[in-house]
C-alpha cells in the first residue's frame, strides 16, 4: 500500500498499520518511508520562498526558512513480543484532522492540528500534563512555526518541553514523521531530551517550551505531529 499525503505521510502509514492491526487483519505492518530531492521539490518550496541559505531554526526569531533533507527509514509495527527491540513503544493514541484551510497554507488558528491533539489525548485517555514530550513539526517558516504555537497553547501543551529535529537534518518530506518517530523513541529509551538544534530566541506570539540543551529527562509518553506513543 502507497500512502502519499504530503508531510504526514510517514506517520499515517504508523496509524494505518496500528489499525490494521486491531482489526485483527495483519500480526505484522512493516512501514517504510523516503522521499528524493528532486529539480521539482526545489522549485516547488522555492516558489514560496520558503528555501533558507543557511540551516533552519524552528520557531527562531531570526528564522529564515526551511532546509531540505533525503533519507529512508522503516519501523516494524508488530503484535508479537518477540520481535521488539528496546526501543520499541506502544501506540497509545493517533489521530489526523484536515483543516480544508489551503493546499499549501495552514489554518491561522491551528484548527487540524488542534483538533487532531484532541482526537489523539482522547483515544490514549489522557490529559494534557501527561505528555513528556513534544517532537514538533517545526519547519522553521513562518505560517508552520506559528500555526503549531497557537495549536498548542490551545491544547494546553504550552509547557511541555518541545524540540523540532529539522534542524539537525532538514526536513525530509514524506518521510520526516517515521524518521522523527524513530528518533522520538530512541528519546524515550535513553531518557534524553535533545535540543532543538539553531534554537536562540522564541519568534513566535504564543508561548512554547522549547529544549534549548540536550538534557537527560524520565520519559514515559511522547507526541509526535497527530501520534502518540508510549514507551513499554
Amino acid at each position: 500500500m502507497v500512502l502519499s499525503n504530503a508531510c504526514v505521510s510517514g506517520v499515517l502509514a504508523l496509524a494505518v498499520a496500528k489499525r490494521f492491526i486491531h482489526q485483527k487483519r495483519y500480526d505484522h505492518v512493516l512501514v517504510v518511508a523516503g522521499d528524493l530531492v528532486s529539480k521539482f521539490i526545489l522549485t516547488g518550496f522555492n516558489s514560496f520562498q520558503a528555501l533558507s541559505e543557511l540551516p533552519c531554526r524552528p520557531y527562531c526569531k531570526t528564522r529564515a526558512g526551511i532546509n531540505i533533507g533525503e533519507v529512508g527509514c522503516s519501523v516494524l509495527v508488530t503484535t508479537d513480543a518477540d520481535h521488539l527491540v528496546n526501543e520499541s513503544v506502544r501506540i497509545i493514541g493517533e489521530a489526523s484532522c484536515n483543516d480544508a484551510n489551503h493546499i499549501s497554507g495552514p489554518s491561522r488558528t491551528g484548527e487540524g492540528l488542534y483538533r487532531s491533539v484532541v482526537s489523539a489525548m482522547n483515544q490514549a485517555n489522557i490529559e494534557a500534563e501527561a505528555i513528556d514530550y513534544i517532537s514538533a513539526h517545526g519547519t522553521a517558516t513562518m505560517f508552520n512555526d506559528e500555526m503549531e504555537a497557537i495549536a498548542f497553547n490551545r491544547a494546553n501543551l504550552q509547557n511541555t518541553p518541545l524540540n523540532s529535529l529539522k534542524g539537525y537534518f532538514g526536513h525530509t518530506l514524506g518521510a520526516s514523521g517515521l524518521l522523527e518517530t524513530i528518533i522520538g523513541m530512541y528519546s524515550l529509551h535513553s531518557n534524553t531530551l535533545f535540543a532543538s538544534l539553531g534554537f536562540q530566541e522564541l519568534g513566535v506570539s504564543q508561548p512554547l517550551n522549547i529544549i534549548k540543551e540536550t538534557t537527560a529527562k524520565e520519559n514515559s509518553i511522547f507526541f509526535k505531529d497527530r501520534f502518540w506513543f508510549w514507551r513499554l
